[in-house]
């Protein structure tokens, strides 16, 4: 088949690359794509402004006789894109805007949660006019249990969640955010508990109604080493996560999957796409601690790793609300280690430019290296984004992935590389 994959990051080179390499891919078109996804899909003639305008791509999707678009970031879901090319015919991988609004919208998608008896942690919701009962609010909940969650309602690339832990903070963290620190992202705030206990991420493709999991992964949010330091938009991650034992993942699907997926369908949006949880797991009960209504980065370029089989007819059985369980033939093989090169800075002020050399030494290591912050100038590639690249390695075991995944790491050079050296430690 004929596919369109929109989005530049890394996310999409790893769903690029599996895409690319899957039995039932024909052609592989992207836009605004990256350098690395060009190594594997053929740019899509349709310039960078225009990668939202549904006019454009369904008129591209026409003339290339595409069967199936895979849209790989929030913010075009959150702006309809997926509605907007189904009402014209095509198959679409990525949920509804209305279905979306789990990821765009965190206190929708906790108050859906409490309507469905999904386990949670417990939360208050603040519009901009109710900012001194939202500060009284997390001050209470600090001096309570030691610390409160902070959350931007909206999208906000990953970076709208701050964990308070002094009363002050917790005050100064709420007037910031309703007072602009993250756009419109900020117009609310979900106030929340902090939970107990260890992360860890599942991705569950869905048709709406049936479901098939991929590998469990843990990502590592913090910029420093040791879970300190600034929240990004993930520094690494590795799957599987033994943190997400047969049992825990059994309570998963029954307790958390399941009724998402029943809830959405009886409300006039089923899921249909990839439905994104990232849980905290304490003495083996998971509790939400976010929905993504798309494949998490930097986890999916250790997910995609390990996965066998046709990964394009999987999404397209999914499109087009007949779920293939036959296409995932193996979601675990083995282990794989993804580790996230930012630039000096990141998640605040960057620089951008540098020269990245190595990415082929990397890679004749037997790694893989999935291109996020980058571009073309001059024929080198160069810094263009805070993550840069993720450097991804594939193993028997988790101590064979991660020790693949740092050998090419050292390979890369770039001014200002910076990464963390902890990746997977909890597990090892």
């Amino acid at each position: 088949m004929n596919i369109l994959l929109i989005g530049s990051g890394g996310r999409e080179h790893a769903i690029a690359w599996k895409l690319r390499n899957s039995p039932s891919c024909k052609r592989l078109f992207a836009v605004p794509g990256n350098p690395g996804v060009f190594t594997v899909a053929e740019p899509a003639n349709i310039s960078t402004g225009d990668a939202n305008n549904v006019d454009i791509i369904a008129g591209f999707c026409q003339e290339n006789k595409i069967e199936l678009t895979v849209i790989g970031p929030e913010q075009p879901l959150a702006d309809g894109l997926a509605d907007d090319l189904r009402e014209r015919g095509f198959a679409v991988f990525g949920p509804s805007r209305a279905a979306a609004q789990i990821e765009w919208s965190k206190g929708f998608a906790k108050e859906f949660m409490q309507q469905w008896n999904i386990p949670t942690a417990d939360f208050s919701r603040f519009t901009s006019y109710e900012e001194d009962a939202a500060v009284g609010y997390a001050e209470q909940l600090v001096r309570k249990s030691g610390k409160a969650v902070i959350k931007a309602d909206g999208l906000a690339a990953g970076k709208g969640v701050i964990i308070a832990e002094l009363p002050k903070e917790a005050a100064d963290t709420v007037r910031d955010i309703l007072g602009g620190m993250f756009g419109k992202a900020g117009a609310s705030v979900v106030i929340e508990e902090f939970l107990q206990g260890e992360e860890a991420s599942i991705f569950a493709v869905s048709d709406g109604v049936r479901y098939v999991t991929l590998a469990p992964a843990q990502d590592h949010k913090r910029i420093g080493e040791g879970d300190t330091g600034k929240n990004t938009g993930g520094m690494g991650a590795y799957c599987p996560a033994p943190i997400v034992t047969h049992d825990v993942l059994r309570r998963v699907c029954t307790e958390i999957i399941e009724p998402t997926l029943a809830g959405m369908s009886e409300q006039g949006t089923p899921f249909i796409g990839c439905l994104f949880i990232g849980l905290m797991i304490c003495d083996g009960a998971p509790k939400v601690v976010e929905f993504n209504s798309r494949f998490g980065d930097p986890e999916t370029q250790a997910v995609l790793t390990v996965f066998e089989g046709d990964f394009a007819r999987l999404l397209y059985s999914a499109a087009i609300g007949n779920l293939d369980f036959e296409t995932a033939s193996n979601t675990q093989n083995g282990y794989a280690c993804n580790v996230v090169l930012a630039s000096k800075g990141y998640p605040d002020a960057y620089g951008k430019g540098s020269v990245v050399t190595g990415i082929e030494r990397a890679e004749a290591l037997g790694a893989y290296v999935f291109q996020a912050g980058t571009a073309e100038q001059n024929g080198e590639i160069v810094s263009a984004g805070g993550r840069v690249v993720g450097v991804c390695a594939h193993g028997t075991t988790l101590r064979d992935a991660v020790n693949l995944a740092y050998r090419a790491v050292d390979e890369i050079k770039f001014d200002g590389k910076t990464y963390r050296r902890d990746i997977a430690a909890r597990a090892l």
